[in-house]
């Protein structure tokens, strides 16, 4: 029940439901909309705190905070911004934080990648080439693959953000699988950056991750476009 209202009420705040400097319902009328306890939705109110959503003040009840006080890197709030409707603006937001990490650590794990990790890497690529026409098993190894690389840094930081970063990936992919030309097209974009890393070419293997990121906005953006395409057609038939 706690993850639930978090789930539910983060969600209507993300997507605009409930938009900055409103008050949220009290007790009662939120236990009316999702059907929840005081001592939960108490609970529930902490966490959405803690990512920044909510504050809440004695006599005038807990308001949404402006979205420069959001934290948009917690997991949560970036899967709720990015389950509801999507603009190109949040394409935009996604590959400009991809593009301001992952080049530089393909750069840097040109210069320190161990064979093993090496190794891992590729493991990693040829299951993404088994899986090319298989969209949602494509996106484990494709993670794999792209959070080796910020591993192979050697940098505990940057290696850090593996996880921190992961939801942000997955948005990525998830948002591709509606591309029309599925994910076969990328393997070769993908090779390229393993084989610079290999080479121990930084700024081949920087170049080559820029360019495979620039395919892959290229593909989310599509995958909108048709599933907006779609969207359409669905309520013309209704």
């Amino acid at each position: 029940m706690h993850a639930t209202a978090v789930e539910q009420i983060g969600s209507w705040i993300v997507q605009g439901r409930f938009l900055p400097g409103e008050v949220l319902p009290n007790a009662d009328d939120s236990k009316e909309m999702i059907g929840v306890s005081r001592s939960v939705l108490r609970e529930a109110i902490k966490v959405l705190a803690g990512k920044g959503l909510v504050e809440s003040r004695p006599k005038t009840g807990t308001r949404v905070r402006p979205r420069s006080d959001w934290n948009f890197l917690d997991p949560d709030v970036l899967s709720w911004r990015y389950s509801g409707s999507i603009n190109h603006d949040d394409v935009k937001a996604l590959f400009e934080l991809r593009r301001a990490i992952e080049p530089m650590s393909a750069a840097l794990a040109a210069q320190r990648a161990t064979p093993e990790q090496l190794g891992e890497l590729n493991s990693a690529l040829a299951e993404m080439e088994a899986y090319g026409d298989d969209g949602e098993r494509f996106a484990e190894p494709d993670l794999v693959f792209h959070q080796t690389i910020l591993r192979m840094t050697g940098n505990e930081l940057m290696g850090s953000l593996a996880a921190l970063i992961e939801t942000a990936l997955l948005m990525s992919f998830r948002l591709s699988n509606d591309n029309p030309d599925g994910q076969r097209p990328s393997l070769p974009l993908h090779r390229a950056v393993a084989e610079k890393i290999a080479a121990k070419d930084g700024a081949g293997a920087q170049q080559a991750l820029l360019v495979l990121l620039d395919h892959a906005e290229e593909d989310v953006r599509r995958g909108i476009e048709s599933r907006s395409l779609r969207r359409k057609v669905q309520e013309q038939n209704k």
